[in-house]
Parts: C-alpha cells; sequence; structure tokens
C-alpha cells in the first residue's frame, strides 16, 4: 500500500506529514513517560522482522492481485502502539530513502495509511480490550485477524481520499473505493492468520512480551534472549531466502489503479516532485530491492538482510539518540 508521490498534490502531502509527525510526537512523549528499557531490543528485532516480512509479497487467489504484511498490528500487539508507532516509521523511512519504496513526498500518507490506524486503532480499540481478562490463543487469533482487517480497511479509504483529495481524476472516488476496499479485505485476512501465528508463539515462548495483558501466570518456553534470536534468525531467514519468492503480480494498491486507470504509475509534474525523486535516487542504494543496473537475485537477498540490519540501527539507536528511555535492564 506504499503510494508513490505522483498520487497526491504537495498541500495533501504537507497535511498528513503534519499529522504523521503530531502522532509520532505524541508517542516520543508516551514512550518517554513509559520508560521501559527493554522495549529498546525489541523495538530493534520487531522492526527488522516487519521489514523483511514486508518483502514477501503473497498470491490473493483469483485476482491476480499480491498483498503484504503491513505490521502496525504485530508490532503494537507486542510493544504498544506508541513504540510500535515509531517503529514502524523508522521501518518506512529506511523503505522509502534506501529502496525507493513509496514516494518520499507520500511518506506522510504512508505512515499515517499503514501505521497509524495498526498501531493506534488495532492496538486501543481491538488488541487491549479483547486481552483485559486474560489472553488466550483463541483471543490473539480473533484480535489480530479482526485488528488487521479493520485497519488495512481503514488504511484502504485513507489512500482513495488522499487521492480524491489531491485531485487525480484518473482514480474516480467511487470506482477506487469500489477496487481497493474488497481487494485489502482478503489482504487483512491473510495479515490477520500471520500475525496471530507470530503472536502465538510469543505467548509460548515469552508471554511478558505480549502488550496491554494481565502479569504472564506461566513462564515461557524460553528466555527473552533466546526469543528475540529465534525472531532474529527468521528474519534473516525472511529477508534472505523466502524473498526470492515473493509474488510478482502487483500488490493491492497498484492492481486497484489499473483496473481503475489502466496503469499502476500515474506521471507529475513539477519541482516539488523533481526534488522528492532527486533526493530518493541519491539516497536509494538499493532500488526495488535490488542492485542498480542488475537482475540478479542476489540482490533481493542482499536488500533483505542488509534492510533488516539497517533498520535494527535506526530503531534501537534512535531509542538513545531521543534518549527515549532513562535506563537500562538486564534479561535472563
Amino acid at each position: 500500500m506504499h503510494m508513490a508521490d505522483a498520487l497526491v498534490v504537495p498541500a495533501v502531502a504537507a497535511t498528513m506529514y503534519a499529522c504523521s509527525a503530531a502522532a509520532g510526537g505524541y508517542s516520543v512523549r508516551r514512550v518517554r513517560l513509559e520508560n521501559e528499557p527493554k522495549k529498546i531490543p525489541v523495538m530493534g528485532v520487531m522492526g527488522a522482522f516487519v521489514f523483511a516480512a514486508q518483502m514477501i509479497n503473497f498470491t490473493i487467489p483469483g485476482t491476480g492481485s499480491s498483498g503484504h504484511l503491513c505490521g502496525g498490528m504485530l508490532l503494537s500487539a507486542l510493544l504498544g502502539p506508541y513504540a510500535g508507532f515509531l517503529t514502524m516509521i523508522g521501518v518506512l523511512l529506511i523503505q522509502c530513502l534506501l529502496f525507493a519504496d513509496g514516494g518520499l513526498l507520500a511518506l506522510g500518507c504512508n505512515v499515517w495509511n499503514m501505521a497509524f490506524y495498526g498501531c493506534f486503532i488495532g492496538a486501543l480499540c481491538i488488541w487491549r480490550p479483547m486481552m483485559k481478562r486474560g489472553v488466550t490463543k483463541g483471543k490473539i487469533i480473533g484480535a489480530s485477524i479482526l485488528g488487521c482487517v479493520l485497519t488495512l480497511q481503514l488504511g484502504a479509504i485513507s489512500v482513495t481520499l488522499e487521492t480524491f483529495a489531491s485531485g487525480i481524476t484518473e482514480l474516480p472516488f467511487g470506482a477506487f473505493a469500489a477496487a481497493m476496499q474488497p481487494i485489502h479485505l482478503a489482504i487483512g485476512l491473510v495479515e490477520g492468520l500471520i500475525t496471530a501465528a507470530v503472536l502465538c508463539f510469543v505467548q509460548e515462548a515469552r508471554p511478558e512480551l505480549l502488550w496491554g495483558v494481565e502479569e504472564a501466570k506461566t513462564e515461557g518456553r524460553f528466555s527473552f534472549k533466546k526469543t528475540l534470536a529465534v525472531l532474529g534468525v527468521l528474519t534473516v531467514l525472511i529477508g534472505g531466502g523466502l524473498s526470492l519468492f515473493a509474488s510478482a503480480n502487483p500488490d493491492g494498491l497498484e492492481w486497484s489503479m489499473e483496473k481503475v486507470a489502466g496503469t499502476a504509475e500515474l506521471d507529475a509534474a513539477g519541482s516539488v516532485y523533481e526534488k522528492a525523486a532527486g533526493i530518493q535516487a541519491a539516497t536509494a542504494l538499493l532500488p526495488d530491492y535490488a542492485f542498480k543496473n542488475s537482475e540478479s537475485v542476489a540482490g533481493t537477498s542482499f536488500s533483505g538482510i542488509v534492510g533488516a540490519i539497517v533498520v535494527v540501527l535506526v530503531c534501537v539507536g534512535g531509542c538513545y539518540l531521543f534518549k527515549f528511555f532513562k535506563k537500562n535492564v538486564k534479561h535472563e
């Protein structure tokens, strides 16, 4: 659901940057008040996991489309809405600058559409209420599916509203929404199952890592460090290996654009677009998750592993740079 710059005019882009920045600023304040240093390594590992998982486009049968994990619901179920939102910003920022995935001008829109709903609506309106009286696998599965479906629907309608407000005549609101909502319903169902699988593993391995649940009454099967190590290994396997088998079908947004406008790429002219494109051209060392001017599959594996490492550095480094936490704690 990464929007390209051509889908928004500068005024809409600036508005969404302001909205996302406000949510980010509030999240920084809340994370500082929470002062839970144990979230630092979780932010790094899970940010990398979501980055790698987003490289796996899964086919939506019978449609010719594909989808990928957004990750906001998953992150917020482990980190809470505020740390989860900041982690998602780190993921989307690296995707935009290092891999040219999503436009720089549209980054504020992408943060709002892909991170805000999953982290705030998903966590505060779905996850926390359902886990209030205790956590079970049934509740995890139900909250994951409901949360992912709802938040992807909100993200999809936001995309259509942003293109409508931008006056993109190639994408009439009614027709575009009619294409976007059903395909993202299917994508949300699959994301919900993936999210549930990861969270059920965490419940078995280290239940204390789940956010907004009562104190774990039983000890997990793994230590804190071993649980993160397992997730870290999965991240490498997904980014470096499974990413090679991602579906080549267009994702839900591109598929919807092709249905309505006949193309997944629209043109935009103007100095603002040119400057944004110039910045991305300079920073995107691995455009489209590949080596420049090369079709080697090694570029995909390299991008998956390097991108995951950079996300860890950004998320963990950001925690210390902005002094989110006052002290460190040790874990067994």
